[in-house]
């Protein structure tokens, strides 16, 4: 599995929007900062994440991003389906789709295996168990 600088910053953006305790919008340039994110780059994906329903906006001077969802709520796999679409592909094609013939038959069930390996630790782990301890009570 490959994580792109693109789903890293998106995971790293909605943990540190979850982390800030007072609950209310936080600016894209306040999020940049706290996690050295370039902040053109993170513009578009905080587009991308409030397009999948993993954030919501609000305009103005007092305006920001706020979670969609309690952080219990959000899943790892959320996120990186949001930005990415498929959590794993071989060669470009999901899993499911690669075939192979002689001695190389068996493999697209290792890419299965691997495939569901993966959405089971990232659909299992929310933004909120990836929260150090003394912010999770404020989140």
């Amino acid at each position: 599995m490959h994580i792109s600088a693109r789903s890293d910053y998106a995971l790293r953006a909605l943990v540190a929007t979850a982390g800030f305790s007072d609950g209310g919008p936080v600016s894209a340039t306040k999020l940049a900062e706290a996690q050295a994110i370039p902040l053109g780059f993170l513009h578009d994906i905080l587009s991308d994440l409030r397009r999948a329903g993993l954030l919501t906006s609000q305009r103005g001077t007092d305006g920001g991003y706020t979670l969609a969802r309690p952080p219990s709520e959000i899943t790892v796999g959320d996120v990186l389906r949001a930005i990415n679409g498929s959590l794993s592909t071989v060669r470009g094609l999901p899993p499911d789709q690669v075939n192979y013939h002689g001695v190389a038959s068996s493999l697209p069930e290792l890419w299965l295996t691997l495939h569901e390996a993966i959405a089971d630790v990232v659909d299992r782990t929310t933004l909120e168990d990836l929260l150090p301890s003394q912010w999770r009570a404020t989140a």
